[in-house]
């Protein structure tokens, strides 16, 4: 690959999955309790420098739930959290999360 090549979107969401599945145990050290992780979104930036990717998954809420919520039908016993990903659409590295 020459260094003009943008890498392509799947690519880049292996680079974000790899990535997760290198920190996801340092994740649950901190109490994370990680499942159904999915791909969210995609994003190539308007330089062409940088893929944006969005990795979403499902974590159980605290027990400490809002009374309004549950009486609006919003109880759930998991919320979903984002990670965001900046990966160099040249290189595939990822450069933040």
């Amino acid at each position: 690959m020459t260094t003009a090549e943008i890498i392509e979107v799947k690519a880049a969401v292996g680079q974000a999955t790899t990535y997760f599945d290198s920190i996801k145990d340092l994740l649950i050290q901190k109490g994370e309790q990680i499942q159904d992780l999915r791909l969210e979104e995609t994003e190539l930036s308007e330089d062409g420098k940088y893929w944006f990717i969005t990795l979403g998954y499902d974590r159980p809420r605290p027990a400490h739930r809002d009374p309004l919520m549950i009486l609006n039908g919003a109880d759930r016993r998991y919320q979903r959290e984002f990670r965001i990903f900046k990966i160099e659409s040249h290189t595939g590295e990822v450069k933040s999360i």
